[in-house]
């Protein structure tokens, strides 16, 4: 691996940098390059951020134990991973990104809705990320003592916005080779950091966190799929669309699942020792999550800190916002890729001035967005794996781009899977972070389910709901169309 590793770090040859000129176009033949292996390096460089410490915080939130949150994020954050492993698959059978190959399933204008369902996450994401990179480096120069004020906010957004924007823009191989040095840069970092707060960790305090409910148990679940792999889903074949056609099947949900879990399991095991350690410590990750996090390192790493924390949330952001723009123009914008993903640049910093200069509390609103969003996300997964798991030949090329192919142009029964299947997911959530969604959660009552102030109130139901209740809906009901669409291949 270390050749390999060579060769995305530019050290091993002169292969120079340009602009990537694909943009949802199938990639050719010749384009086709490189192992399934190869997808360690995007999706560990995705999910090394120091976030995932943070989620420990987040995790006991709910009223689990120390243990039950265990088992929590290791299901939570394989399976959600898995699920990325598998749509992964597609691309290399399709040689396009998740968004277009979403076409086969809802058709071709009719996939414009989970293009802008995807186009949305991704957006909010990269936002949530980078306003998370801004906080932080405003917390590290005020423990320096460099002032943390407005000038250092404004400074640290130019400089990150900078990053993914011209990560995003220069497209697949700037980001590839990106991802590698994040891989290693953090990689190391974030050991140190273990190392560092060791002393921190309080486990007699830990081990006598009280156990929660089976309601508990289950929200803190959901949040945890949520926020890891299904935050993923939609983006999972962008990368393996590279791959030739021949590449391992087992090693495309192998690697995908292995380089984008591991981190998060690691992180967010030692992120449930420090806030079960520190009510304090969980309390103010809320407010700043990665900032809060370097109260407890010396001086002398604060610094490296800074840049391990940048640059993992960079990692993920970079892929957001490189996804972000090839889900606006599966949505049918005609503009360039790199012109995509510099106007989803734009609406980013936006939102993240608006965030760290205007609003308040991060928490709420992340929350907030994941709930809403995560539950259409769930209800597109489940149809796209549903036709994914019916289809046994690859994706037609031709076809993929044509309204008059076998795909068809607007598939009536996966976009009514979609309606249904999130309309009843959100009565099975609630939100309180913004008050034109108080309706979510209606179904509660009407279920026995104690209503919106009870037991399962914040389990989150609503999103394993749309997530199954679409995966079966999509097995019944479109495998004739999906055998039809191969059998006028033949």
């Amino acid at each position: 691996m270390s050749d390999e590793l060579s060769e995305l770090l530019g050290t091993g040859g002169t292969t120079s940098l340009r602009i990537e000129e694909n943009g949802i176009n199938i990639i050719t033949e010749e384009e086709r390059k490189g192992e399934p292996r190869e997808l360690f390096w995007p999706w560990f460089g995705a999910n090394i951020s120091v976030l995932g410490l943070s989620y420990g915080s987040y995790v006991l939130g709910f009223g689990v134990s120390f243990w039950q949150a265990i088992i929590v994020g290791a299901i939570g954050i394989i399976v959600s991973f898995l699920l990325c492993g598998f749509i992964a698959t597609a691309g290399k059978r399709g040689s396009a990104p998740t968004m277009v190959l979403s076409r086969a399933a809802f058709g071709i204008r009719g996939n414009r809705l989970p293009s802008a369902i995807s186009w949305l996450l991704c957006v909010g994401w990269e936002t949530a990320l980078m306003v998370i990179a801004v906080l932080a480096t405003s917390t590290v120069f005020t423990r320096l003592g460099w002032g943390g004020g407005t000038g250092v906010k404004v400074a640290a957004l130019l400089v990150v916005g900078a990053l993914i924007v011209g990560g995003g823009v220069m497209g697949f191989d700037l980001i590839m080779r990106m991802q590698a040095v994040i891989t290693v840069v953090t990689g190391v970092l974030s050991v140190l950091f273990i190392i560092l707060t060791l002393k921190h960790i309080n486990w007699h305090v830990v081990a006598h966190v009280h156990s929660g409910s089976g309601e508990s148990f289950i929200g803190a679940l959901v949040f945890v799929m949520t926020g890891f792999g299904l935050g993923w889903v939609n983006t999972a074949a962008d990368y393996s669309r590279y791959l030739p056609r021949n590449a391992s099947t087992r090693g495309v949900v192998w690697w995908t699942t292995f380089g984008s879990s591991i981190a998060p399991l690691v992180l967010l095991f030692f992120g449930l020792l420090l806030a079960g350690s520190s009510k304090s410590l969980s309390s103010a990750i809320g407010n700043d999550p990665v900032g809060a996090l370097a109260n407890l390192l010396p001086t002398w790493f604060l610094v490296p800190f800074v840049i391990v924390a940048i640059l993992g949330l960079v990692g993920g952001a970079v892929l957001d916002i490189y996804s972000s723009g090839l889900s606006l123009l599966a949505a049918g914008i005609k503009i360039p890729r790199f012109a995509a993903a510099g106007v989803d640049g734009v609406i980013m910093i936006i939102g993240t001035i608006y965030i760290v200069f205007v609003s308040g509390s991060f928490l709420y609103q992340f929350e907030g967005f994941l709930i809403t969003v995560g539950v259409l996300i769930a209800a597109w997964a489940g149809v796209f794996l549903g036709d994914l798991a019916l289809r046994r030949k690859d994706y037609s090329d031709a076809d993929l781009f044509s309204d008059t192919g076998r795909y068809g142009d607007i598939r009536v029964t996966p976009i009514l899977t979609i309606v249904v299947t999130s309309i009843l997911g959100w009565g099975l959530v609630t939100n309180s972070s913004a008050s034109w969604l108080t309706w979510q959660g209606y179904l509660l009552g009407p279920l026995g389910l104690g209503g919106k102030t009870g037991a399962w109130a914040f389990a989150n139901l609503g999103v394993l709901a749309a997530l199954v209740l679409s995966l079966v809906a999509t097995l019944i009901f479109d495998r004739k169309p999906v055998t039809t669409q191969e059998l006028a291949a033949a």
